[in-house]
């Protein structure tokens, strides 16, 4: 217990040392407390102090920093200056250059407008850009009035592939224009430079500049004026002329199928050449804006395409004849070749217009050509021309009609193309095989008609003989050979054969009559002769010798008439005269052999038998050579 009590005692002890040490360690630590409190309000003013120099510095570093841009924006202000005060002639790259700084000066104190400095700035600024534009408007006309040149006539030739060139041997003056076989490559065609390539980007960026400082409509109109002049300027050298469509109407034919040889070479270089070109610079110029140059295109070419088109409406509305028909057929076909490329060029709603007016002149050249098709079958038929050749040779209708349809089938593809527009349908298999038909019938009845003028039915059969003849070897040696068929050449080689038969009926029959033995006898007289084997038993002396002089004048009479006769192709001439001599010259020989001895022993037998067989065969050829001869 004793023990228990010490230690209990030594705990009570200890326990009270602790407080008292305790004690003295919080006494010390409040001391502290309130040294430190002393201390943080003697630092106090001194933190409050550093912020405020820090926040000094601060704020004297942006200072430094903003009036270090700002600095830099009145040099380059300054710089700028001094490029638009040289003006863009001298250096035009440096005066677009100092263009967009100013923009660029202009955007950065608009957005600055804090700065005490800004608005001063800004009125600087803008007049400096003010001052600029005026000077790029004069640049960018002078540009376009210094580069925009005519194109001489023999640059733009070399322009054209070498076969429509005019010193190409290959393209005949007056002939087919630009047709191409399907096998032949395509032709290239090189628009020419309207402007030097390396000025072209030049002119973009002051466009550029115009665009954007809201000055489109004055953009246009310099560069449309200058480049319209230009383009009309050249179309005049090359001898397109302003004409109007009474003026061209009033023209006389051998004029007018020259200038429309011309127009259709003009329209070939216009749309290919100088539009395509046209339109690939306005691209180049206003690439910063779709619009401007679908606009500026359509002002600067209106003119010129209306010009080109109003020369071929003035031939589309023009009196038809059947002349016109295949110059309306070159002109339907160019324009048929360029309607792709109008199409292409002329884009945009700008050129709507333009593009219709084209359209237009197309299908009115197919629709006036179309007549005049028609009127030409109509008028073959109709043809009431009654100066008829004396001689039965091939009338200048025939030969007028075949050279036609001879030249139709150079246009065969474009005249596809045609009745393919009208939608033709003739129930036969091609529509040019039945308008080639529908011709050479109305032809046919025409000569029927003509042929009735003549009185000697021979000379009218020699006619219809010599012109159906002259249409069947015509269609043979021609491509209206495979489309009219070997049925129609052999039908009418009959017809040809028909009339050479009835000719020969017709002609020969009285001197063949005068040739048979009917007639001849009689019941007896002095004067027969019955010693010969009977070749002439029976036969009247004076019958005979009637014969002969019947004979004689009716030859010497169809030979002096037929000598005088044509027949114009040598191997229908020939033949013509052996079918003669076939039945002539046996028929003769026959009477002569038979008859001949009553007379050989007469007074002056040669006033009866003027011809040897022989003789005769050389006369008949002398036939049909169109001159008079006597036998």
């Amino acid at each position: 217990m004793e023990t228990l009590a010490q230690r209990a005692a030594l705990l009570r002890e200890s326990l009270d040392k602790s407080k008292q040490v305790t004690d003295a360690v919080v006494s010390i630590l409040g001391s502290f407390d309130s040294r430190l409190s002393a201390l943080d309000s003697a630092m106090r003013p001194i933190q409050v102090r550093t912020h405020a120099v820090r926040t000094a510095h601060e704020n004297i570093d942006r200072t430094l920093r903003s009036a270090d841009v700002i600095l830099t924006q009145f040099d380059r202000t300054r710089e700028a200056e001094r490029e638009i005060q040289k003006g863009p002639h001298e250096n035009l790259q440096g005066f677009l250059d100092a263009v967009d700084r100013l923009r660029s000066i202009e955007r950065f104190f608009s957005s600055n407008r804090s700065y005490r400095s800004s608005d001063g700035v800004l009125n600087h600024v803008n007049a400096l850009l003010s001052k600029a534009l005026v000077k790029m408007e004069d640049e960018f006309q002078k540009q376009l009035s210094q580069r925009s040149k005519p194109i001489e006539p023999d640059r733009l030739f070399d322009c054209l592939p070498s076969t429509l060139r005019p010193s190409s041997e290959s393209q005949p003056e007056g002939g087919r224009h630009g047709s191409h076989s399907e096998n032949q490559e395509a032709p290239v065609y090189s628009p020419p430079a309207l402007i030097e390539p390396k000025f072209v980007p030049l002119l973009a960026k002051l466009a550029q500049q115009l665009v954007q400082a809201g000055c489109q409509q004055q953009c246009s109109e310099i560069y449309s004026e200058a480049r319209a002049s230009a383009l009309e300027s050249s179309l005049k050298n090359l001898g397109v002329e302003k004409l109007s469509k009474e003026e061209v109407q009033r023209m006389p034919w051998e004029i007018l199928e020259s200038k429309i040889g011309n127009w259709i070479h003009f329209m070939r270089i216009a749309v290919k050449l100088l539009f395509a070109g046209e339109r690939q610079l306005c691209d180049q110029v206003f690439e910063c804006s779709q619009s401007l140059r679908d606009k500026c295109f359509a002002a600067i070419t209106k003119n010129s395409l209306a010009t080109l088109l109003s020369f071929g409406e003035a031939i589309a509305m023009s009196k038809r004849s059947p002349e016109k028909l295949f110059v309306l057929l070159d002109m339907y076909e160019i324009m048929c070749e360029l309607q792709t490329e109008i199409d292409t060029i002329f884009v945009g709603e700008a050129c709507s217009q333009m593009r219709d007016s084209a359209l237009s002149l197309t299908k009115c050249l197919a629709q006036t050509a179309q007549k005049t098709f028609s009127d030409f079958e109509e008028a073959v038929e109709k043809d009431a021309t009654k100066n008829i050749h004396t001689d039965g040779t091939v009338h200048p209708l025939t030969s007028y009609v075949i050279n036609y349809v001879k030249f139709l089938f150079d246009y065969q593809s474009t005249l596809k193309q045609l009745f393919q527009e009208f939608k033709r349908e003739d129930g036969t298999g091609s529509e040019l095989a039945s308008v080639t038909m529908s011709i050479m019938q109305a032809l046919q009845n025409n000569l029927d008609a003509k042929a009735k003028q003549y009185k000697d039915l021979a000379l009218m059969h020699i006619f219809l003989m010599n012109n159906i003849h002259y249409i069947v070897k015509s269609v043979r040696r021609s491509e209206a050979k495979d489309l009219l068929g070997d049925d129609w050449i052999q039908r009418h080689r009959r017809i040809v054969q028909q009339n050479a038969n009835q000719y020969r009926r017709i002609a020969w029959s009285k001197v063949l009559q005068c040739l048979s033995g009917q007639g001849l006898t009689s019941s007896g007289g002095s004067s027969q002769i019955g010693s010969d084997g009977g070749n002439s038993s029976g036969a009247s002396r004076a019958a005979v010798k009637e014969r002969f002089r019947s004979f004689n004048m009716l030859f010497e009479e169809i030979y002096q008439k037929q000598c005088g006769w044509s027949v114009p192709d040598t191997e229908l001439r020939e033949s013509l005269r052996l079918a003669v001599a076939e039945i002539l010259l046996p028929a003769y020989r026959s009477f002569l052999k038979r008859f001949g001895p009553l007379i050989e022993n007469i007074k002056a037998p040669g006033k009866y038998v003027r011809h040897t067989p022989e003789q005769l065969e050389l006369l008949l050829g002398n036939l049909f050579e169109g001159k008079q001869e006597r036998a």
